[in-house]
């Protein structure tokens, strides 16, 4: 194992991430024999997939999705024989549906986020890297909850390229007993298997066997996590509502809905269960921080611009929902600066208008073109990437480790080309001020 910073350059350092006095965790006690014992003896109640050597985690990074994957396959069959003996019918119905959209999904980014995390702060002991592994699954399931009852809210229709579950919970009775009815059971049904699936994460991060510091830091990050989600999605649903709307406050609710929860998160709990110091962790916040944000903007780009094909949605879902993205605030903020009458005419004809059809969309995007909106938030995007890499190449990793993790953290951001260059950020860039960690590891 090597230790080193994540790229060697000779660039001036980024400014420091702010940090704030938090409220108290358990300070980083002394190891001992007792407490390793302990946690051998914890290790062998808990079954499944898991890593039994060096050799074996080693091995799991030729597949962290496959991995995760395997563990999935054997915290759901459990959870589906449990279901199961509750109700016949609501395992096939409910519970079935969650394990099936769940096994199916797509990158399993945030999963690879905390395992390379892991591995890059130098995991490579067995139990620790089965923690990770395990919270990595939990996350897969915690963005189940996040999809099926995102779904619920945009009315979006397709997920991954499929029917979205309340979508197809619907069909199940449409033309039994009318369509009004059909829609609200499946709309109702999508809402409690978002719930099954945050119990089922929650249960999964609980029953992870972890040393008392750790062990009391993840519960915090999960706990934190799991706020932040629910209050994004808050600000998402009450920005639609108000007629006054800010770029501030639309940069805050995607902090808050995808940015937290999709990087900066995975990132510290893979750095906690590796028993990261505090330098190692502040500076990957600060680079989940910054990729996590240039995440979000690129998914705004991703629903007026993106491929169907490749998005797996369809295009418009942000712009028939009104939703209070930064794309559109900064189009309209343009459009006023500028007294342009026609642009604002446009965005008021279509955002939030659920009929928009193919000739419509292509009027909003003209205007996100012509007013330059789509290439400030493409400029910002590759700003946030390159700064969270200037944080993250800061970091003492592990060298072979930290190679894939860059990578991820740079596929993630979604930037363009040529953005893997330590560019300074304009004020403001971020969007909102998170304080980092202090010498007890926690976060506020």
């Amino acid at each position: 194992m090597r230790l080193t910073h994540a790229k060697d350059r000779s660039a001036t350092a980024p400014p420091p991430v702010a940090t704030a006095p938090v409220a108290s965790l358990p300070r980083r006690p002394a190891a001992s024999d007792r407490d390793e014992d302990d946690m051998t003896d914890a290790w062998r109640a808990v079954s499944g997939p898991l890593p039994g050597s060096p050799a074996d985690v080693r091995a799991v990074d030729s597949d962290v999705p496959g991995a995760v994957g395997r563990m999935l396959d054997h915290v759901l069959a459990e959870r589906l024989r449990r279901a199961r003996l509750a109700d016949p019918r609501f395992a096939e119905e409910l519970a079935e549906p969650v394990t099936r959209f769940t096994l199916e999904g797509g990158k399993r980014t945030r999963a690879q986020l905390v395992w390379w995390t892991f591995r890059a702060c130098a995991g490579r002991d067995p139990m620790p890297a089965g923690a990770a592994l395990r919270i990595g699954a939990a996350l897969e399931l915690l963005q189940t909850c996040a999809l099926v009852q995102d779904d619920v809210m945009d009315r979006a229709a397709l997920r991954r390229g499929r029917p979205a579950l309340h979508t197809d919970l619907s069909g199940r009775f449409a033309g039994r007993r009318g369509d009004e009815r059909a829609e609200w059971f499946g709309q109702s049904a999508a809402v409690l298997a978002g719930d099954l699936a945050l119990a089922w994460a929650d249960d999964l991060v609980a029953e992870t066997p972890l040393p008392p510091w750790p062990g009391a830091v993840v519960r915090r990050l999960w706990g934190d996590l799991r706020t932040e989600m629910v209050a994004g999605q808050y600000l998402d649903v009450q920005g639609r509502m108000m007629v006054a709307r800010s770029l501030t406050g639309a940069l805050r609710a995607a902090r808050l809905k995808s940015a937290l929860y999709s990087v900066e998160r995975p990132l510290a709990l893979g750095a906690t269960v590796a028993g990261a110091d505090d330098a190692t962790l502040r500076l990957l916040c600060g680079a989940g921080r910054c990729v996590g944000m240039a995440f979000q903007l690129r998914d705004d780009l991703d629903d007026v611009f993106g491929d169907p094909r490749e998005t797996g949605k369809t295009c418009g879902g942000d712009i028939r929902e009104d939703k209070h993205t930064y794309l559109a605030a900064v189009a309209r903020a343009r459009a006023e600066a500028a007294g342009d009458g026609a642009a604002l005419a446009v965005l008021e004809r279509w955002l939030g208008d659920a009929a928009l059809n193919e000739q419509g969309l292509d009027e909003v995007r003209d205007v996100l073109v012509a007013t330059g909106a789509r290439a400030t938030v493409q400029a910002r995007l590759d700003r946030l990437a390159a700064q969270g890499l200037r944080h993250f190449d800061d970091a003492v990793l592990d060298a072979e480790a930290a190679a894939p993790l860059r990578r991820l953290l740079l596929a993630t951001a979604g930037a363009r080309p040529g953005t893997d260059a330590a560019v300074p950020l304009r004020p403001g860039d971020s969007g909102y001020e998170t304080p980092a960690y202090d010498g007890a590891g926690d976060n506020q």
